[in-house]
């Protein structure tokens, strides 16, 4: 039941899962170059503890800290909020799969399992919302670059002293503080939804240069089995 749970849901981000014994896969690094490199994707001995433990702990989320700084109530679809996150330790992973869908659905699986147990410390370290993606435009701006960052906030316990992951993609890193604009939107994360909650965001700021024009992060709050679950879009300060 869990396998078929996590398949239908891999299945929607364009994800198959192996149900027999680790495969392995050659998987290229970004776009452009760089040498192959071998990449095993998620089967069912890894994934069916995760998902039992994700499933026991499902409501218990610790949100990722941040202040408000402005609100904007334009009509409901054109509110949007102004939010400064402070700097903290992040678990990431970066993938460059043909699909949006297919690197974030492969990175938090690694991250699922850096969570619940596969690391130094061979405990749950519980989750935090949101996740984040992200994602850079391609030079023309039409479409999403292939590489995708995906983020996990470490909860506040383990800030000081984090579990190293013992799988070798997943990074450790101490993000500076960020300011953002963000506005909610709910359902799939596709490259089409992305591009067009940008377009859309983008109309209701109108001109500006404070915020980047390549670099974009999509939060994800919800888990991936939900249709309608919450996401925002988030546009990035200039420095």
């Amino acid at each position: 039941q869990l396998f078929a749970h996590w398949e239908a849901v891999a299945s929607t981000h364009r994800v198959s899962l192996p149900r027999g014994e680790r495969q392995r896969r050659w998987h290229r690094g970004a776009p452009g170059g760089g040498c192959p490199r071998p990449h095993r994707p998620p089967c069912l001995a890894d994934m069916a503890g995760p998902i039992a433990q994700m499933t026991r702990h499902g409501r218990l989320r610790e949100p990722v800290p941040y202040a408000t700084l402005a609100r904007r109530d334009k009509t409901e679809e054109g509110t949007y909020e102004e939010r400064q996150y402070p700097a903290g330790k992040w678990a990431c992973v970066t993938m460059g799969e043909p699909m949006y869908e297919q690197s974030i659905s492969l990175s938090f699986m690694k991250l699922m399992r850096y969570i619940c147990k596969e690391n130094s410390g061979g405990c749950y370290l519980g989750m935090t919302v949101p996740v984040l993606n992200e994602i850079h435009l391609t030079k023309e701006g039409t479409e999403l670059a292939r590489e995708v960052l995906t983020a996990f906030y470490l909860p506040g316990a383990f800030q000081q002293n984090t579990p190293i992951p013992t799988d070798p993609e997943i990074r450790i890193v101490e993000r500076a503080p960020i300011r953002v604009i963000t506005r909610v939107f709910y359902g799939m994360t596709t490259e089409e939804t992305i591009l067009r909650e940008i377009r859309l965001l983008w109309e209701l700021l109108g001109s500006t240069d404070t915020v980047l024009r390549d670099t974009y992060i999509v939060a994800v709050y919800e888990n991936p089995s939900i249709p309608q679950r919450r996401n925002e879009i988030w546009f990035i300060r200039r420095a």
